[in-house]
C-alpha cells in the first residue's frame, strides 16, 4: 500500500533532495578545483620570478616532510607541484591558458618531487635579492646584448661550491649595484642554456658585454677579488684636473652637454678616496665626467673657485664656475659612491618634451624611444633610465617624452591610453611599436635596438590588415601575458628574415577587445597569417626559426590539409601508383603539437615521392571516429593500391622526428635501385657505359638498415641520370674485397669514363640522400667540364699537327730550290 505526500510535504522534501544534490556538486567542484593559478595564490600576470617564490613559500609550509601526521600531504603537494611545473614553463603555460589541463593530457610530469631541504637551501637561490637578476633561457639574450655590462653567475642547486660562493656573491651584488649588472642562471632549469655558453662545471663565472666575447673568472672567490675583477671591465677614467688643463677640459665637455663631478683634496675635510672616484666614473660612463684636484699644488686655482675645503661637487654643463654663490653647482656632502651616485642622475636634465605641433616631423625624421605620460613624469621614478639617451646613441636613437594630457587625440590614433613608451623607426606614426616589457634598464635598451632594425608595427582599427592584399602576420596578445611577451622578441627576429615578403603587426587585446572577439580570439598569444581570404593559425613554439619553417610552408605547403570529402577522393580513391601518409591530430593534443613542424620537414623532403596530409579530428570528430582513430596522434600510411581496397599501416614507432618517419614511410616503397651480383657489378658498373652509385652493405648491419630508406630516396632522386645499385657483401665477399670495401655501409660512385680504370671508384662519405644527390651532379658537371676540355685540347692538338705538317711541307720544298740552285 502506498503513501501519498500532501503538497507541502513533497516540495519540502524535494527542496531537501535538490539542496544535497547542490552540496554534493559544490564539493565536487572544489575538490576538483585544480586552477594552477589559484593554487599557488598568483595571478594570470605572474612573472616567473614570482611563481618560484610562491612555490617555494608553499612548497616549504606544505611539504609532507613537514607533515607527517597528515595522510593527505603527498597528494595535496603533488598539486601544488603539478601547477608550478606548468607554469614555469612557457610552452605548457599557453597550452594551459588556452586548453586547460585537456591540453595537458600527454604532459602528466610532476609525480616525484624533492626534500623540504632542497626546497629550504637550494631552490631559487637568488630570487629574494634584488641586486641580482635570475635569467631564464628567455631573458639571457636581451640582457647580455642590451649594452650594459653583465657578471653572470651560472650555478646547479645540488653544487656545494654554489651554496658556498652565494653569501659572497650576495654581498658583492651590493657592494657594485648601479656599477654593473649582476645575474645568476640555474643550470638545473636551463640545461640548455649553460651547455650552449659552454658551461661544464660550476659556480662558473662569466662577464658578457655586448660586442665582445665572454670572458671567465678564474680567481678566488673573495668579495675583493670580484670587485677587483669586474673594475678592470668598468669603463672607467678618473682625470686629475690643474692649471694647464682645466679650462679646456671643462669647455669641452661642457660643448657637448656633460657635466663633471669634481672632488677638491684640501687639508682640512674629506675628499673621495680614489676607489671611490673609479667607482663614479664607471657609474656615471657617458654621462658626467670624473675628476679630482689636488688644491695643496693647485692653491691659486682652488682659491679662484672660492674653494677652501675639501669638498666634492657636480658641476652641471653651462655652470658659471666663476660665480662666488655657485647656485648652478651641486654640492655633495655624502663620501658614499651610491649616495652620490643617485644624487646626481636625480639632477640630470630629464628627456626633452616634444609638442603636438613637432611631434609627426620630429618622428619623421629620426629613431626615436618615447615615453608617453598622462600629467606625470612616470619615467623619473627610475633615475637609471637617464642612462638610455648615451647608451642608445650609437643605435642613433634619440629619447624623448610625450605628455598625453597637452593631446589626448595624438595618443588615443597612436592607441596609447595608459603611460608607456614606444619605438617610432623613423617614418612618422606609420611604424611604430609599443613595449610591453619590463620598465628596467636592460630590457628597454634590448626593445629598443631590436625594435628600430624589425619591422614590427602596433596595429589597431585604424591600420588591421582585413582587406590588405598583402600577407600579414599578426600577434593577438595581452600584455599581462608572459608567454606574450616572450614571442614579441622572436617575432622581431623572424620579420628581419621576411621583409619584402610578408608584414608583421601585434594586437593588443586588452584594449582591441572588440576587434580581438571578431576573430573569435580565445587565448593568448594567438598568431595567425592572413593572406587575402586564407587564415592560418600558427601553433609551433615560440621561437623564430620556428615561425620561419611555419611560414615558409604556407609559401610552399608540403602538408595537404585535409577534410572528409577530400581525404576519400585523393586518399581512398588514390590512383595505383599513389602513395599517403596522413596525421590524424587534434589542436590540444601536445604530441600533436610537438609533431606538427616535425611532420612539415618530414613531407618536405618527400615531395614527390610520398603524399602528405594532415586531418583535424577536434573539426571532424565524427569522421575520425568513424576511421576508427582512438588516439592522437594516429600516423597512417596508405600503400599503392590492391585488391585490398583500404589497406594502410599504423605507426608504433618511439620517435616522431622527421627522420624516423621519414625513414618509416621510405620502407613501404618499391625498391628502386638494383640488386648487384658480381657478374652484374663488373658487366653494368665496371664494362658498362653508364653512370653508377653504389651502396656496398651487410644485412646484420645496423647503421645498412637505416641507410637503406635513404638510399632509395637517393634513387629516386637521381633516376634518368645516374643509375643506383646494392651489393651484399656477407653474399659477395670478393666483390667489395676487390671494391676496396672496408666498412658498411659505403657508398660509391663509378663513372662510365673512369670505371674501367679505377674499379675503387669514388668513395662518398655523406648519408643524407639530398647531400649525396648533390655531390654526384657535381662531379658530373666536373666529367662534363672536363669532357669539354679534352675536345678542346684533341682539336688544338689536331690543328697543331696541321699545322706543324704545313711548315715541314714548306721547309723541305725550300731546301729543294736552295739545293737546285
Amino acid at each position: 500500500m502506498g503513501v501519498w505526500l500532501n503538497k507541502n510535504d513533497y516540495v519540502r522534501d524535494l527542496k531537501r533532495v535538490l539542496l544535497c544534490f547542490l552540496i554534493m556538486y559544490m564539493a565536487i567542484l572544489v575538490g576538483t578545483d585544480q586552477d594552477f593559478y589559484g593554487l599557488l595564490g598568483v595571478s594570470k600576470t605572474a612573472s616567473s620570478r614570482e611563481i618560484r617564490q610562491a612555490f617555494k613559500k608553499l612548497a616549504l609550509k606544505l611539504h609532507p616532510d613537514k607533515n607527517p601526521n597528515n595522510p593527505n600531504a603527498h597528494s595535496d603537494f603533488l598539486k601544488i607541484n603539478r601547477a608550478y611545473e606548468v607554469l614555469k614553463d612557457e610552452d605548457l603555460r599557453k597550452k594551459y591558458d588556452k586548453y586547460g589541463e585537456k591540453g595537458l593530457a600527454d604532459n602528466q610530469e610532476g609525480g616525484q618531487y624533492e626534500s623540504w631541504n632542497y626546497y629550504r637551501y637550494d631552490f631559487g637561490i637568488y630570487d629574494d635579492d634584488p641586486e641580482i637578476i635570475t635569467l631564464d633561457r628567455r631573458e639571457f639574450d636581451a640582457a647580455v646584448n642590451s649594452g650594459e655590462l653583465w657578471f653572470v653567475n651560472f650555478y646547479s642547486p645540488g653544487c656545494s661550491h654554489c651554496h658556498d660562493l652565494a653569501p659572497t656573491w650576495r654581498d658583492f651584488a651590493k657592494e657594485v649595484d648601479g656599477l654593473l649588472r649582476i645575474g645568476a642562471v640555474n643550470c638545473g632549469d636551463d640545461r640548455m642554456l649553460c651547455r650552449m655558453k659552454g658551461v661544464n662545471s660550476y659556480p662558473s663565472l662569466f662577464i658578457f658585454r655586448s660586442g665582445m666575447a665572454a670572458v671567465k673568472y678564474h680567481g678566488d672567490r673573495s668579495k675583493e677579488s670580484l670587485v677587483s675583477f669586474a673594475m678592470q671591465h668598468v669603463r672607467s677614467t678618473v682625470t686629475e684636473l690643474w692649471t694647464g688643463n682645466f679650462v679646456n677640459s671643462i669647455q669641452t665637455a661642457f660643448a657637448a652637454g656633460v657635466g663633471w663631478l669634481i672632488t677638491f683634496c684640501s687639508k682640512g675635510g674629506d675628499c673621495l678616496t680614489s676607489q671611490t672616484r673609479l667607482r663614479l666614473s664607471g657609474m656615471l660612463d657617458g654621462l658626467v665626467n670624473v675628476g679630482w684636484m689636488d688644491c695643496a699644488t693647485q692653491d691659486n686655482l682652488c682659491k679662484s673657485l672660492d674653494i677652501t675645503t675639501s669638498t666634492t661637487a657636480y658641476f652641471p654643463p653651462g655652470a658659471t664656475l666663476n660665480d662666488k654663490e655657485k647656485s648652478s653647482v651641486l654640492f655633495l656632502n655624502s663620501l658614499d659612491a651610491k649616495e652620490i651616485y643617485l644624487e646626481i642622475m636625480h639632477n640630470l636634465p630629464d628627456f626633452e618634451l616634444l609638442s603636438a605641433n613637432t611631434l609627426e616631423d620630429r618622428l619623421a625624421h629620426h629613431r626615436w624611444l618615447i615615453f608617453f605620460s598622462f600629467g606625470k613624469h612616470e619615467n623619473s621614478n627610475d633615475p637609471e633610465l637617464k642612462k638610455l639617451k648615451t647608451l642608445l646613441k650609437n643605435e642613433h636613437i634619440q629619447v624623448g617624452k610625450f605628455d598625453c594630457s597637452s593631446a589626448p587625440d595624438i595618443c588615443s590614433n597612436l592607441y596609447v591610453f595608459q603611460p608607456c613608451l614606444a619605438v617610432f623607426k623613423g617614418q612618422g606614426t606609420k611604424e611604430y611599436e609599443i613595449h610591453h616589457g619590463k620598465k628596467i634598464l636592460y630590457d628597454i635598451l634590448a626593445f629598443a635596438k631590436e625594435s628600430v632594425n624589425s619591422h614590427v608595427t602596433t596595429l589597431g582599427p585604424q591600420n588591421f590588415p582585413a582587406n590588405d592584399k598583402e600577407p600579414w602576420l599578426v600577434d593577438f596578445f595581452a600584455p599581462w601575458c608572459p608567454p606574450c611577451r616572450a614571442l614579441l622578441p622572436e617575432l622581431r627576429k623572424a620579420s628581419k628574415h621576411l621583409y619584402g615578403q610578408l608584414k608583421f603587426g601585434t594586437l593588443d587585446c586588452t584594449v582591441h577587445e572588440g576587434l580581438c572577439n571578431m576573430y573569435n580570439i580565445q587565448a593568448y598569444p594567438t598568431t595567425v597569417v592572413f593572406n587575402q581570404s586564407n587564415v592560418h593559425e600558427y601553433e609551433g613554439h615560440h621561437s623564430a626559426e620556428q615561425i620561419l619553417e611555419f611560414i615558409e610552408d604556407l609559401m610552399n605547403p608540403s602538408v595537404i590539409s585535409l577534410t572528409p570529402t577530400t581525404f576519400n577522393e585523393l586518399v581512398k580513391r588514390r590512383k595505383h601508383d599513389e602513395v599517403w601518409m596522413v596525421d590524424f591530430y587534434s589542436p590540444w593534443c601536445h604530441p600533436c603539437q610537438v609533431l606538427m613542424p616535425e611532420w612539415k620537414r618530414m613531407a618536405r623532403t618527400l615531395t614527390g615521392l610520398i603524399n602528405v596530409g594532415s586531418i583535424d579530428c577536434q573539426q571532424y570528430h565524427s569522421f575520425c571516429a568513424q576511421e576508427n582513430v582512438r588516439r592522437y596522434p594516429e600516423i597512417r600510411f596508405f600503400p599503392p593500391k590492391s585488391n585490398n581496397a583500404y589497406q594502410y599501416h599504423s605507426y608504433n614507432g618511439w620517435n616522431r622526428d622527421a627522420y624516423s618517419l621519414r625513414i618509416w614511410g621510405l620502407g613501404f616503397l618499391p625498391q628502386a635501385s638494383i640488386d648487384l651480383t658480381p657478374q652484374t657489378f663488373n658487366e653494368k658498373v665496371i664494362q658498362g657505359k653508364n653512370h653508377w652509385v653504389v651502396d656496398f652493405y651487410a644485412p646484420w648491419c645496423g647503421p645498412c638498415q637505416n641507410f637503406a630508406p635513404e638510399f632509395e630516396l637517393l634513387a629516386r632522386m637521381i633516376k634518368g641520370k645516374v643509375k643506383a645499385g646494392k651489393v651484399d657483401c656477407q653474399a659477395y665477399a670478393q666483390t667489395c674485397q676487390k671494391a676496396g670495401i672496408r666498412a658498411y655501409p659505403t657508398v660509391k660512385f663509378f663513372s662510365y669514363e673512369r670505371a674501367k680504370k679505377n674499379i675503387w671508384g669514388e668513395q662518398i662519405d655523406a648519408r643524407d640522400a639530398k647531400e649525396i644527390a648533390t655531390l654526384i651532379y657535381e662531379k658530373l658537371e666536373n666529367l662534363q667540364n672536363h669532357g669539354k676540355r679534352d675536345k678542346v685540347r684533341t682539336k688544338s692538338r689536331a690543328d697543331f699537327g696541321k699545322h706543324y705538317s704545313y711548315c715541314i711541307y714548306l721547309s723541305i720544298n725550300r731546301y729543294n730550290e736552295n739545293f737546285k740552285k
